[in-house]
């Protein structure tokens, strides 16, 4: 797997945990402190988060880091 490989991955896969926790993007991007703008581009690879924000996003939908990457 290559790095925009990973990146769009983790986009679906975050979109997908935001929308079983039944949160918006407004929601999820205001629970975690980062922009709507930014986590609407997470979700679709515009924009490659880096680590803080993926600790963010994680703390945010109450999980662990690792769970961001336990892609299907």
């Amino acid at each position: 797997m290559n790095e925009n490989e990973l990146y769009a991955k983790l986009g679906k896969r975050i979109k997908k945990l935001r929308q079983n926790a039944n949160l918006t993007q407004e929601k999820l991007a205001e629970k975690s402190g980062i922009s709507l703008d930014y986590l609407g581009k997470i979700e679709v690879n515009i924009n490659k988060p880096g680590l803080k924000t993926l600790i963010k996003v994680a703390n945010a939908l109450d999980i662990s880091i690792k769970a961001l990457f336990d892609f299907d």
